[in-house]
């Protein structure tokens, strides 16, 4: 109630003074334009970052407030969207009252002065006090293996399956888009149909320019499902590959692909980096602003560590080495220490670790390995990291963590036990795998015996045939809901039209 009332008060004393923005008569090439929509990022209870991109020098202006009406609202004028950042900014809201939805809208104002944005409105919730649910999604991998926006077939269906979900809000779990991955107009398909792709010069090439990175993310939101869901439903986002070039790692130097000219992934790392920091609704860390990696709590029931696979990654190799080094890094040891830091001060019932890429499924990159296992035996090479990490898990007695991931385009609910595992120093539990959102569908990948890994679900034939187009139907997210009394959490694999196909409850361990 104290967060309401000083929510209310704030607003009626900014309202004191706010003026309704003029609706100018202008011609719309005069207007900045919102033409790529708005997002919310990172909500907690009492705080989130709002996103935004306009087409030319302008600052964005957000209004805020607890019902659809914008009665009694209050308005931050936040930075200018200027063209070092590819015209997109944000804004961060504080003090905001928990457990509630929170309704806003974005307008920019041109350099002059004079012109005015159209309003776009978004809404959010942020996180609840004890004794109410939440609900979250998550999935990964989104315009990949050459499927682009198809009007035909009804452009990025499954974003409108997920805004439908009735999220609180929605993990991506990497590869939010393909900047590796050109498209065609016309794509043949195995069963001699054809999939059509709206094109754009950015996404007619690899991305190796700051502006073609950039062309990604702007090419997925010229589709109306994805902007209404960005509207609807704030996210955590994090990146795996495909943001910069397939199985990248830091130092890499490319050879044999004869669509690159530039050459040098660290340069090609950076600017993939750059733009996705920029297109996406990110709190950015006060102390590292390219830092992805972070911990978001929503709510007495639930915190989200998001990891970031790929910034300090050794290279890919056989992954066999038997002593930890910077050749084995995956999470990098900075990262890790504060991941433990995190995970032993965090007072949230549930520890969800959301990752770009499964613990237990083998990950090839040619004869090396791209992921953790790397097919048998005792932990070696980046398992070596993960070993360490559930071993401190069990040490320190953190229990009910829940590991979410992408990667493998394709779903599964996957159940580690020790008793089942050559490494045995660790307290079993789940890891479920949702994708893709819109991609091709592959798998199933092999399990490694290290963890103990078991399937207890697959939505896929174990005699797939590889890529399969989203046509075919096999495109995957996953939910979760806890309870707000039992803290039970019910997690559930979905199909394409948000049809549940699996599910399991997850009672929470005490003490």
């Amino acid at each position: 109630m104290r967060s309401r009332r000083r929510f209310v008060g704030a607003a009626l004393r900014a309202g004191a003074g706010l003026s309704l923005v003029p609706a100018w008569t202008l011609r719309a090439d005069e207007r900045p334009s919102v033409a790529w929509g708005v997002a919310a990022g990172d909500v907690t209870e009492t705080r989130a970052t709002i996103w935004s991109r306009t087409d030319r020098p302008a600052r964005i202006v957000v209004e805020y407030a607890t019902s659809s009406s914008f009665a009694a609202a209050r308005r931050v004028t936040g930075p200018a969207a200027l063209e070092a950042a590819g015209f997109t900014t944000r804004v961060e809201l504080q003090d905001l009252p928990t457990g509630r939805t929170i309704h806003y809208r974005v307008r920019f104002q041109r350099a002059s002065g004079s012109a005015w944005s159209e309003p776009v409105v978004g809404r959010f919730r942020t996180g609840p006090a004890r004794g109410q649910d939440v609900v979250f999604g998550w999935g990964a991998d989104t315009v990949g293996q050459g499927f682009g926006i198809n009007p035909d077939w009804g452009g990025l269906r499954i974003y409108d399956a997920l805004r439908r979900a009735g999220l609180d809000f929605f993990i991506h779990c990497g590869d939010t888009v393909y900047a590796d991955g050109p498209l065609v107009a016309e794509l043949p398909l195995d069963d001699g149909g054809v999939w059509r792709n709206l094109v754009t010069p950015a996404k007619s090439k690899v991305a190796e320019t700051l502006d073609e990175f950039r062309g990604n993310y702007l090419y997925n939101l010229t589709d109306e499902k994805l902007r209404s869901f960005n509207a609807e439903v704030p996210q955590i986002v994090l990146w795996d590959d495909h943001e910069v070039r397939n199985n990248w790692y830091p130092s890499q130097r490319l050879g044999g692909d004869p669509r690159y000219q530039i050459l040098d992934v660290d340069l090609l790392a950076a600017r993939g980096k750059q733009a996705f920091l920029e297109h996406q609704p990110i709190r950015l860390d006060e102390e590292d602003a390219r830092r992805i990696d972070r911990a978001i709590t929503y709510g007495p029931s639930l915190e989200v560590f998001v990891l970031d696979m790929r910034s300090e990654r050794g290279p890919n190799s056989p992954n066999r080495q038997a002593a930890a080094g910077p050749e084995t890094a995956l999470l990098g040891p900075r990262q890790i220490e504060r991941l433990k830091r995190r995970l032993r001060s965090s007072r949230a019932t549930w520890k969800v670790i959301a990752t770009g890429s499964p613990i237990g499924l083998l990950v090839r990159d040619g004869e090396s390995f791209e992921g953790v296992a790397n097919g048998e035996g005792p932990p070696l090479g980046r398992e070596l990291e993960i070993a360490d990490l559930l071993r401190f898990l069990r040490e320190q007695r953190i229990r009910n963590v829940v590991w979410l991931t992408g990667d493998v385009h394709y779903a599964a609910a996957h159940h580690y036990a020790p008793e089942r595992a050559r490494f045995r120093e660790f307290d079993p539990f789940w890891e479920f795998v949702a994708g893709p959102l819109h991609a091709g569908t592959f798998g199933p990948s092999v399990l490694d015996e290290t963890f103990g890994p078991e399937v207890r679900f697959l939505g896929i034939p174990r005699d797939l045939k590889p890529n399969r187009p989203p046509s075919a139907g096999l495109q995957f997210f996953g939910t979760a809901r806890i309870d707000g009394r039992s803290e039970v959490m019910n997690v559930r694999l979905h199909d394409l039209e948000g049809r549940a196909l699996f599910g399991v409850d997850l009672p929470p361990e005490r003490g």
